[in-house]
């Protein structure tokens, strides 16, 4: 045999022989543990001190079967991802109640009790993605929401909460997002006349401050948000119409607001994470309208 052929028939067999080996390092088992660390490390951003991103419910070392993203991690969307074979799930705003899901606030309340109770019941493992999804670059929720609402087009290159919208009416416009987010409650505030063309989008609650601030800019007519105490934000705006000045509010709900950035979490944790079933789960509006 010449030294030709031997070269070639020991590199044929050590890259047969490394098959089975690469193939068990694609294929290995992921806990929750790791897959968590992989999507914060995606993001490249840096939790902050005493972050909310931290593991609800469940055992960090469980093997990932699936991912389940959702805006909230409702006692229906848990019992979905069950039956849909997830696991792992992700979701933007709090379990149990208030904002450090602190189960001390409520106690032995019974309804608390279940939620966790069926957590541990379905070795399910729940993690909330806030703070570092936020400060993704660009903000993962507001990515998905322009998306969702087609406003790519029209953001500002200074300021990705700034839109120059097409001219339109502030009864078009509440229309046209109630459309595109699948919304059947939303609250305007504003002469239902008004022309519009200038706009901000600041989904979830992002406090009285950060709104009137938006509202006071000259180049802001109306501000689409989440939510707002009623007697902060909302009482502003309609002051601030009752003066005549060419201002107006729609407030989609927390829920409606940030659910498409969600949704978009789902496809983005695709490359994140790949070979990992992944779906979006809708928490729904939890509200319902009379007829």
């Amino acid at each position: 045999m010449t030294i030709q052929k031997i070269f070639v028939t020991a590199a044929l067999t050590i890259s047969i022989l490394s098959l089975p080996l690469a193939a068990q390092s694609t294929s290995a088992p992921l806990t929750a543990a790791a897959a968590i660390a992989k999507i914060i490390a995606a993001t490249g951003a840096t939790p902050p001190p005493g972050t909310v991103d931290t593991v609800k419910g469940g055992d960090p070392n469980t093997i990932v079967t699936g991912v389940a993203t959702t805006f909230l991690d409702t006692y229906e969307v848990l019992e979905k991802a069950v039956a849909d074979g997830k696991n792992l799930i992700v979701t933007h705003e709090p379990t149990f109640y208030n904002h450090p899901d602190d189960m001390t606030v409520l106690g032995d309340d019974p309804v608390q009790a279940q939620k966790l109770a069926y957590i541990k019941e379905h070795h399910l493992v729940v993690w909330r993605f806030h703070d570092t999804w936020h400060m993704r670059n660009p903000d993962g929720i507001l990515e998905g929401v322009i998306d969702e609402f087609g406003w790519k087009q029209y953001q500002s290159s200074t300021d990705p909460h700034l839109f120059a919208l097409p001219a339109t009416t502030l009864t078009q416009l509440a229309a046209t997002l109630r459309a595109k987010a699948g919304s059947h409650l939303m609250r305007v505030i504003g002469d239902p006349n008004m022309p519009v063309t200038q706009v901000a989008l600041l989904p979830g609650a992002s406090g009285l401050t950060r709104q009137v601030k938006m509202l006071e800019r000259d180049d802001v007519q109306v501000l689409v948000a989440g939510e707002a105490s009623e007697w902060e934000t909302v009482e502003y705006a309609r002051d601030a119409s009752a003066q005549g000045r060419h201002k107006a509010l729609i407030l989609l709900g927390h829920e409606v607001s940030e659910e498409a950035g969600m949704r978009y979490c789902a496809q983005w944790l695709k490359d994140v994470l790949p070979g990992i079933p992944i779906e979006y789960i809708r928490a729904g509006e939890p509200y319902w309208m009379p007829k």
